[in-house]
């Protein structure tokens, strides 16, 4: 690939959304309104330490449907431990483990709802269009993924309850720790409900206006907002993103448009997959394992941007939309359960010394097994319903 070539496409639209987005991201947790936030919803689910672990799986999900995944661990960790240690609970307590499971699962999974969750939706989302110029619109890709999520928090809850038998603690203890975590916050700040009607307008802009706009250009402009009303600071932005995220993900870019202009990925799928006499389900289905297993051995990005260009030959060859291969390499790479290094989130909760290898090694998989499951059901029940048959 000529240099100038591949140079353009770390300019790709992909990778300023993805850095937009997480400056938006950096700015909610500097500010002290996602902390807020998450305070505020888990004071008014603490009726019972069942109750309490639920809101914690679910904020962590929500959350990360407009924040990275990586960002709300981070953010609810010190909260979750301060709970855990008012609930009297000690390493080694399974119930104090589910805490943490259900908060990295709560992110792992709201990760995959959105564009904003996780880098990787808008990466595949970069792959398609720069290969055969189709888009998929962020309301789209919600309604593509929510059906799946909801069965995944489901599923998550009754595994949690299964799996971890509720111990004697001390909620009341629970209860005066968020009080006085509320009370520390001080009164709403301006600055907070500043970034709040930014980030709300944003998100209102990505899904009515994108077809217009882009989802790029609004994420910059809304960066540049809050500049302009002086709601951040460009030292606060540097130190809270990770600017290696624009070389890693317009380096992926650049990977999979090799891919796809030599020829290898058609080369490829003509020598493994085209010869196998699968149906377009079965096809789907198989990357979806794929995806779901790579992505615990190496970054999502990575896992991505390799198997992207292969999806899209199969649906050159198949005649399967490229939407639904691209949901069928998104939405899996993203489900990381059973190795800590799968991604951040999970990595945050193994830092807490409640959980062992052995710990995810044991109720991971089954996890990946449900996840794959629902996925292979909603690809067959639900994508026919919105239009993307195959």
């Amino acid at each position: 690939m000529p240099a100038a070539e591949a140079f353009a496409l770390f300019g790709n639209n992909a990778v300023f959304f993805i850095l937009g987005a997480f400056i938006i991201s950096a700015v909610l947790v500097e500010c002290g309104l996602s902390t807020r936030l998450t305070v505020l919803v888990l004071e008014r689910g603490a009726f019972s330490p069942r109750s309490l672990r639920t809101s914690i799986l679910l904020f962590g999900a929500f959350a990360s449907f407009w924040m990275s995944e990586h960002a709300v661990a981070a953010m609810m960790y010190p909260i979750v431990l301060a709970l855990v240690g008012a609930l009297g609970l000690k390493p080694g307590s399974r119930f104090g483990m589910s805490f943490f499971f259900a908060m990295a699962w709560g992110c792992v999974i709201g990760g995959i709802a959105t564009y904003l969750g996780g880098a990787r939706n808008p990466l595949a989302m970069g792959i398609l269009y720069a290969d055969t110029g189709v888009r998929i619109p962020f309301l789209s890709w919600m309604i593509a993924s929510l059906p799946l999520v909801a069965l995944l928090l489901a599923s998550a809850l009754i595994l949690l309850r299964v799996m971890f038998a509720e111990e004697p603690v001390d909620l009341d203890a629970a209860r005066r720790s968020l009080r006085e975590e509320h009370q520390n916050l001080g009164a709403v700040k301006g600055q907070e409900i500043g970034v709040a009607v930014i980030t709300v307008l944003t998100i209102i802009a990505w899904i009515a206006l994108h077809d217009f706009i882009g989802l790029a250009i609004i994420a910059l402009v809304a960066v540049a907002l809050l500049f302009i009303f002086r709601l951040t600071q460009w030292e606060e932005v540097q130190r809270n993103v990770n600017w290696g995220i624009i070389l890693m993900y317009g380096g992926a870019i650049a990977l999979g448009s090799a891919l796809s202009t030599t020829g290898a990925a058609a080369w490829f799928v003509d020598v493994t997959l085209e010869r196998m006499p699968l149906s377009s389900f079965a096809l789907v289905c198989l990357l979806g394992a794929l995806s779901l297993l790579l992505t615990e051995f190496i970054s999502n990005a990575a896992v991505v941007s390799v198997i992207m260009p292969v999806a899209i030959g199969l649906a050159r060859s198949h005649g399967i939309p490229f939407e639904i291969m691209t949901f069928a390499v998104a939405l899996p790479s993203g489900l990381s359960y059973v190795l800590p290094m799968g991604t951040p989130a999970t990595a945050i909760a193994y830092g807490s010394k409640f959980m062992t290898q052995k710990d995810f090694m044991r109720v991971g998989p089954l996890m990946a097994l449900i996840s794959l499951t629902l996925f292979a059901l909603v690809a067959k029940l639900w994508w026919p319903m919105i239009g993307y048959r195959f």
